[in-house]
């Protein structure tokens, strides 16, 4: 079970017994609220009730300073199934009996006349004598309010059981004697009922309000689980995902802010990935460009070290007259020269390219006829290819026209067809040709039959002072810079040059921007 799933569970769950708990409190508060104080309030406003009845009898019997109360009661044209005979008082009362369940008992003790809205006359009557004498057999009395002329109790009935709230004495005239009586008996049974049939509501109420409570919580969980996943996600480095919500409400809120946290991650994290990468590959550069530059210092040392070597002691040998004919020193003198020429010519190669890889010695193109260029270097090279017995084909029509600094492409191809010369073998054969390649530009072409270079390090050769076979290169006073010059010229002209092994020999060739015919 994942996290996702506990988390979703637990809210549903904690919802729901939250809400059988706030109902379970409501009942309990209602059911205990029935029992101990329903009974106690009805009972307090029954005694007001009481209380008020006899209050606004009194009066409206006592008005007027008529002492005679019963003639107000009892009109001489009074009768009982005739309303329009009836007192204030009278109605009073019987609005009393009917809306309050008072039923009422008067007497004149002088007149014996009687009102009643008792059912059982006979009954109440000896009722009012039993309270009056003090009789009072067969009934439990407890006192509740008591006041000069009457009195508030609670009694209740040994044989019937039943209990009633009763007001009964005197009215202010002293003779006119009254008994009011209210049952109280079936309240403590309907209070049972009543909290019975409201525990079983509650609970109905409590089921029903649980399941649709669990099944809202679920609705209400379906985003928190969604931002639970998507904050997951994102401890997990994963910044493509994003919240789905459509509601406006806080949750969507906190959603879309957490879509624009993710966004806001996912580009710092990258911004830094690519800062870091590129420290990473400045350090990198710089750790190698260190390196280049002790092994510049070493190769250039070594190179510089058997020149001064030799010409340090040729000249010794002169200094120290061990040449004493003019032959020998003829030979020191020459091989001092020969070396001397070959330091400079190192160091002018070195400046070459150093000049070219730093951007100082940019191309100035322009649009010339390569063919007339390789011939020319040919020409120059005439020398060189008769002493080397070299048959060279060139196979590139006039006229055809590239975009590049002339001097310097010639200076590619004199460095080809010089390594052409000095890597021959029979049948001496070198070929310089050009082709046209899919990208718009031409591929010129310098191979010839010669032993092949080991394919490890056909990369290599590019490299300052790298020397297939060091001893042969010496020989014909090879430098290790040529090839490293080419390739600095061809990236000055954004442009690309290789090598490769061939059945009978090796290829060089590079590549220049040939003419567009199109846009003549």
């Amino acid at each position: 079970m994942n996290k996702n799933s506990i988390l979703k569970k637990s809210i549903k769950w904690r919802y729901t017994c939250i809400f059988i708990c706030i109902i379970a409190a409501i009942l309990a508060a209602i059911l205990l609220t029935n029992t101990f104080l329903l009974e106690r309030l009805y009972t307090k406003e029954k005694i007001t009730t009481l209380e008020t009845a006899y209050e606004n009898l009194n009066n409206m019997l006592s008005s007027n300073n008529d002492d005679n109360i019963a003639s107000k009661l009892f009109p001489s044209d009074y009768d009982s199934s005739d309303p329009e005979t009836e007192t204030t008082a009278t109605k009073y009362l019987k609005e009393l009996s009917e809306t309050n369940n008072v039923n009422v008992i008067i007497m004149d003790t002088k007149t014996d006349r009687i009102f009643s809205t008792f059912g059982d006359l006979n009954f109440q009557l000896r009722k009012l004598n039993q309270y009056i004498l003090g009789n009072r057999s067969g009934i439990t009395a407890e006192v509740v309010r008591k006041f000069d002329n009457y009195s508030i109790e609670r009694n209740v009935d040994n044989l019937s059981k039943n209990t009633y709230l009763e007001s009964w004495g005197y009215f202010s005239d002293n003779t006119t004697c009254f008994i009011m009586s209210m049952p109280v008996s079936s309240l403590k049974e309907s209070v049972g009922f009543f909290n019975r049939f409201l525990l079983f509501i509650g609970m109905i109420a409590m089921i029903f309000g649980s399941v649709i409570v669990y099944f809202m919580s679920r609705e209400i969980t379906k985003p928190i689980n969604q931002l639970a996943r998507l904050s997951e996600k994102i401890s997990a480095q994963d910044y493509s995902a994003r919240y789905e919500g459509t509601s406006q409400d806080e949750i969507g809120v906190l959603g879309n802010s957490m879509n624009t946290l993710s966004e806001s991650l996912q580009k710092t994290i990258a911004e830094l990935k690519t800062a870091n990468n590129e420290l990473q590959s400045d350090v990198e550069n710089k750790i190698k460009y260190a390196e280049r530059q002790q092994e510049f210092v070493a190769n250039v040392s070594h190179e510089l070290k058997t020149p001064i070597a030799l010409i340090q002691g040729y000249a010794e040998g002169l200094n120290e007259g061990l040449a004493d004919d003019p032959e020998t020193r003829s030979y020191y003198c020459g091989v001092i020269v020969d070396e001397a020429k070959r330091m400079n010519t190192l160091v002018h190669e070195l400046m070459s390219l150093s000049s070219i890889e730093q951007g100082k010695d940019l191309p100035d193109f322009a649009l010339f006829d390569i063919s007339k260029v390789v011939n020319g270097v040919i020409t120059k090279s005439e020398i060189l290819i008769k002493q080397a017995s070299a048959h060279v084909e060139v196979d590139i029509p006039d006229g055809t026209m590239v975009w590049a600094d002339e001097f310097k492409v010639e200076q590619i191809i004199t460095n080809y067809l010089n390594n052409a010369l000095h890597h021959l073998k029979e049948p001496n054969n070198i070929s310089i040709f050009s082709e046209k390649e899919r990208d718009g530009t031409l591929s010129i072409h310098v191979s010839n039959t010669g032993n092949p270079i080991p394919e490890e390090d056909l990369a290599k050769i590019w490299e300052k002072f790298f020397k297939v076979d060091k001893a042969h290169t010496r020989s014909y006073g090879g430098s290790g810079l040529g090839l490293s010059i080419v390739k600095a010229i061809v990236d000055a002209h954004h442009q690309k040059c290789g090598a490769k092994n061939t059945r009978t020999g090796v290829d060089f060739w590079f590549t220049l921007e040939r003419e567009d015919k199109s846009k003549r």
